[in-house]
């Protein structure tokens, strides 16, 4: 088998798994809920109003507006982040990018001369298993 063929297996193999499923499980329950669309769009439109008031020269920057507009922003944010389908889709995302920063450490390992079947993307790195406070593998 080639490399290209195994990439392809690869790909089939990640489809095949759960937490993949429960990724795009969640990424269409996402597009699917209006209210969820509502909130993200006024997120950006407020994200997109602080970057033009920020991207003024300096003399021109009202320091108070664009305090309350990072507030603003904030706020909007958090309704996201509250929303049921989006906190799902979090958590499952989370899982997922897991999942592949397993695998590309897996490949990265194989590649630099270890053994595929053997190397360990947690212990060779000293990695605790939670990309969350993770500066980065390698």
């Amino acid at each position: 088998m080639d490399a290209l063929h195994a990439a392809r297996e690869l790909g089939k193999a990640i489809q095949a798994d759960p937490r993949y499923k429960d990724y795009v499980a969640a990424k269409e329950a996402n597009d699917a809920d209006e209210e969820l669309q509502k909130l993200i769009s006024a997120f950006s439109a407020k994200r997109a109003a602080l970057q033009t008031e920020m991207s003024k020269e300096p003399e021109e920057q009202d320091g108070e507006k664009i305090r309350t507009m990072n507030k603003e922003m904030q706020d909007a944010y958090g309704e996201v982040m509250k929303n049921v389908n989006m906190a799902n889709f979090a958590v499952v995302k989370n899982a997922f990018d897991i999942l592949l920063n397993e695998v590309n450490m897996i490949i990265s390992m194989s590649c630099e001369g270890e053994d595929p079947d053997t190397c360990d993307p947690h212990a060779s790195h000293g990695c605790g298993g939670s990309c969350a406070t993770c500066g980065g593998c390698g």
